[in-house]
Parts: C-alpha cells; sequence; structure tokens
C-alpha cells in the first residue's frame, strides 16, 4: 500500500499518459506516451513546476481549485474527479464507525424483497446480510467464516466463485476499481487496508489490475454467471444507500432476460430459508 500523497502522484502520472494529444489539438508524439506534463499544467492553468512536483508526490496538498482545474485539464470521469478530491483531502472523508453488522430495518428488508436476491454490503464489499436467494445464486455466506464474507475476496479465491463470472476480468477490475475509491473515502479503516495489502501481496491478478489505478464506482449493470445448477444466465443488478445509513449498501439483483427468468426461479424456488444471522 502506499500514501495519499504517492498515491496521487501516480494517479496524475499514469491518466496525463493514457490522453492522446490529438485530442487536444496537438501533435502525437513517438516516444512517450500521452501528453506532456507542460501541457497538462496550460490546460489547467497552473505552473510547470506544480504539475512535477504533484507528480513527484513533494508533499503538496492542493486546494479544491485546482484539484477542479486538474480534473477538468485531464478529462476525468465523475469517479475519478471524485478519488481525486479524495487523495487531494479536499472532500469530506467517510465519518463515523465502519458498518460491521447489518442494520436491523435493512436487514429485515434483504429478507422482504424475496424472491430477488438481495445482499447489504458495507463499502469494503464485506457481506452484512443476505436472504436465500442471494445463497442459492452465489454463495451461502453463513458457511463461511466472517472474515471471508468479502465479495472482492470471494471472487478472487474462493475455488467455485472465481469460476462464476462468464466476463470475470471485467467483474473484478471494476471490483478493485470500487475498492480504490473506498481506500481513498476511508484511509483510516485498517480492515480495508490489510485485505488490499493481502490480496496486493498474494494474488497476482489483484496486484497487476490494483496497478492500473482505476477508479470506478458501479451501482448499476448486468453480469453474466455461470451456475452450476441451472447453467448460463443474465442477471441486472442495482446498488442503492440507505439515508439513514450510508455507510451500507443493498444490492438488488434481477434476471436480465426472459430465459434467465426462468432459471431464477429454478432457483428462488429451491431457496433454503436464508442462513443470515438475525441482527
Amino acid at each position: 500500500m502506499t500514501t495519499p500523497t504517492a498515491e496521487l502522484a501516480a494517479f496524475l502520472r499514469t491518466r496525463r499518459e493514457r490522453l492522446d494529444p490529438r485530442d487536444f489539438g496537438l501533435p502525437p508524439r513517438r516516444r512517450t506516451p500521452g501528453l506532456r506534463r507542460e501541457d497538462v499544467a496550460e490546460l489547467a492553468g497552473i505552473s510547470v513546476d506544480y504539475v512535477v512536483r504533484l507528480e513527484q508526490a513533494r508533499g503538496l496538498r492542493p486546494s479544491a481549485e485546482v484539484v477542479e482545474a486538474l480534473a477538468g485539464a485531464l478529462r476525468l470521469a465523475p469517479g475519478e474527479r471524485a478519488y481525486l478530491y479524495d487523495l487531494a483531502g479536499q472532500r469530506p472523508r467517510g465519518t463515523g464507525e465502519v458498518a460491521t453488522t447489518a442494520a436491523p430495518p435493512l436487514a429485515r428488508l434483504v429478507t422482504d424483497l424475496s424472491p430477488l436476491p438481495a445482499m447489504l454490503l458495507n463499502h469494503r464489499y464485506d457481506v452484512l446480510a443476505w436472504n436465500s436467494e442471494m445463497a442459492r445464486l452465489l454463495v451461502d455466506f453463513g458457511t463461511l467464516p466472517p472474515a471471508r464474507r468479502n465479495a472482492i475476496w470471494l471472487c478472487l479465491r474462493h475455488p467455485r466463485v472465481r469460476e462464476f463470472y462468464v466476463d470475470r476480468e471485467r467483474v473484478v477490475r471494476e471490483g478493485i476499481a470500487h475498492l480504490r475509491a473506498a481506500w481513498a473515502a476511508h484511509p483510516d479503516d485498517r480492515a480495508l487496508t490489510g485485505l488490499i495489502r493481502e490480496l496486493t501481496s498474494g494474488d497476482a491478478e489483484f496486484a497487476r489490475l490494483w496497478d492500473r489505478q482505476d477508479v470506478k464506482v458501479n451501482g448499476r449493470g448486468r453480469k453474466v454467471v455461470r451456475h452450476p445448477d441451472v447453467g448460463v444466465l443474465t442477471v441486472q443488478f442495482e446498488t442503492l444507500r440507505p439515508l439513514e445509513d450510508p455507510g451500507q449498501l443493498l444490492v438488488v439483483h434481477r434476471a436480465a432476460d426472459e430465459a434467465s427468468r426462468v432459471a431464477l426461479d429454478r432457483l428462488t424456488r429451491a431457496a433454503a430459508p436464508a442462513s443470515a444471522p438475525t441482527p
């Protein structure tokens, strides 16, 4: 793991190097990728020396105005822009205690959402509650040690879940991009830092994708899964953040097409009572 200052430096460099000079009316260069530091400085209206010092992690803390100027110059996506603000310490950090147990009303809601597979996560993707349909679709979280009820860890290390997603590379990449954004917003979360350190040192796939510096908070989408009992099906997921408990994320799944609905119905009919502990 690196410090936010070093991460800020690496993030600015990688985003600058990914840009195509031709998109800015500049001639392409053969030797070095992306824009030059001089180009970014001119686009952001700051000095070249300031850009150099930022990219060298020399202890600067850019103002909100500078962060906004750099975000515009680098053409950052909304999630990347928020990540840059977090790294620069210019956005309110995650506050309060990290959710390690499900809020009782939300746990009941997860159960009430049956027959739709649903689960409750915290910002680091720990699974706090789930219904029986979710356990039948993915894995019975109740059979796992609490420390291993983490969606990212399961996708990377659990034998069954590793083979679950047809487009596994994309799913893992997006999950890691979410984890990076969560780390910037919660730099004092030791459990999250420990999880990232464990996976960086012990999983080559995670280390490779973490080094991409991708940042993305994905609240909606679809996944194609390969279920051992009903075969291939496509699910749509929606992630909701409750106003009363913003540190918890409610994820609900639905079938994306008729064939998947039939397959999901077969699963839900076979689902046993949810094994999630009562809050």
